[in-house]
């Protein structure tokens, strides 16, 4: 085999991992082809090697042997590692033609059997083994083999092919590997072909038919790691301007050989505000350090303006109350720093829509048409080559970033291509023929009480 291809096969990731579970060590063993050595991981203290064979087995030795699919990484504590394995998984479907699966099942295998551990040591890692069983039922969780689903397809389209030949956690966004830490102990001992890199959030594909023509719908939604944390407990932006409950989620429609890619965002109030949790239904909001709220939401937006282009930011809350305070401190603060590239949109969803009227969307949608059409999305022909981009993204924003956020931002985009005027836009366009391949799809579509396809 020549050294092109052993580079190539180096950078394969392991698909099917046989898991031998001796007493003093575990062993991975590749079952699918891409490697001659077995990873060996010692159970007392976790340290990892490869070796060129099996430890001798005999009837009184007795492993247990199981099938993986992958190892989410390694979590070092104080009281010993912990290996997260993949031992169950579902292809979910395809992204720009490569498996996409779900993480269904999943094991924390123990490496702590120190001869010389504590009573108290004991004790605590009882403790922690509680916590970790909690983390085996992890929702959410996506990863593939082949590419990278950490990056929206614009991006990869971007990228040259010396950093596609990267293996995929170096090629990953940050922003959204979410087993980023727990990769770390795999990088140090360089084992390129074990660093699965994983998403959290939600991956759907949608195979549909408008009229005659068989259409492909993939809704992905990338949660962020920065500012992690539960509904009222994790609020607003952190003083780098991370926001809580960031999402990047990604609409891609293929039909007749062109794939249509459109990208927008969520994410709390990017300013300090928290809601401190009691015993009352809605507990009450406060601003934090107010005099810091222009800086950190002016981070922010640099942020997304350098990762997406110009930003349109739609305030879903409410103009009265609490939500009218945090509305209030929001646009005080953002005016400052509006310009070409940053617009700033408030739409009381409560009061115009209600519970049930989302097609009075149509209203907010009138007054951010102009904005949408100029910057796009992403549009590529049967040989993958781009016709046009997207240049700008819409953040959305309710409270919990869910129910308002989730319906707005399925209604927000739309329109055929063929609809499109030439001579809007200084972006790369298609001919008229390629546009009129695609104008037969509305993209996203206008609001609509029935509007079904948003992401929850």
């Amino acid at each position: 085999m020549d050294g092109t291809n052993d580079a190539n096969r180096s950078c394969k990731l392991h698909t099917r991992l046989r898991l031998w579970e001796f007493a003093d060590r575990y062993i991975f063993e590749p079952i699918d082809g891409l490697a001659d050595f077995y990873l060996s991981v010692s159970r007392a203290n976790g340290s990892m090697n490869l070796v060129e064979e099996l430890p001798s087995r005999s009837p009184s030795t007795n492993p247990k042997v199981r099938t993986v699919y992958g190892v989410i990484g390694v979590l070092k504590l104080a009281v010993g590692s912990y290996f997260l394995v993949i031992t169950d998984r579902d292809c979910v479907g395809s992204y720009l033609g490569h498996a996409i699966y779900k993480v269904t099942g999943l094991k924390v295998l123990s490496c702590n059997k120190s001869p010389n551990t504590s009573s108290e040591q004991k004790k605590m890692e009882s403790e922690i083994s509680e916590l970790l069983v909690a983390a085996e039922r992890t929702m959410g969780l996506y990863f593939s083999y082949d590419i990278n689903l950490t990056l929206n397809s614009q991006k990869l389209c971007d990228i040259n092919d010396e950093f596609k030949s990267r293996p995929l956690w170096k090629q990953a966004e940050p922003r959204f590997l979410w087993n980023s830490y727990l990769l770390e102990p795999l990088i140090e001992n360089k084992l390129d072909q074990y660093l699965l890199p994983v998403i959290q959030g939600s991956f759907q594909n949608i195979h549909a038919e408008v009229g005659s023509e068989k259409v492909d719908v993939t809704l992905i939604a990338r949660r962020c790691t920065g500012r992690i944390g539960t509904r009222m407990w994790r609020r607003g932006a952190d003083p780098e301007g991370y926001a809580a409950n960031f999402v990047e989620s990604e609409q891609i429609v293929q039909s007749k050989g062109y794939t249509a890619s459109y990208v927008q965002v969520r994410g709390s109030m990017p300013f300090l505000w928290e809601q401190i949790v009691d015993l009352t239904y809605k507990p009450s909001f406060d601003v934090v350090r107010q005099e810091e709220a222009p800086r950190v939401l002016e981070r922010h937006f640099n942020d997304l303006k350098k990762k997406y282009g110009s930003v349109l930011a739609v305030d879903l809350v409410n103009t009265n109350g609490g939500e009218g305070r945090l509305r209030e401190r929001y646009a005080k603060s953002i005016e400052p720093i509006l310009n070409d590239d940053l617009r700033y949109v408030h739409f009381d969803f409560h009061r115009i829509c209600g519970h049930i009227h989302f097609e009075r969307l149509s209203q907010l949608y009138e007054q951010i048409e102009d904005y949408l059409k100029k910057h796009g999305y992403l549009l590529l022909n049967e040989k993958g080559e781009k016709i046009q981009e997207q240049d700008g993204t819409v953040r959305t924003n309710c409270i919990d970033c869910l129910d308002r956020t989730n319906v707005t931002q399925y209604q927000n985009p739309r329109g055929g291509l063929s609809k499109k005027k030439r001579g809007t836009s200084s972006r790369k366009r298609g001919t008229d023929a390629e546009e009129r391949e695609m104008g037969s799809i509305q993209w996203m579509g206008r609001p609509n009480r029935n509007s079904y396809f948003y992401l929850s």
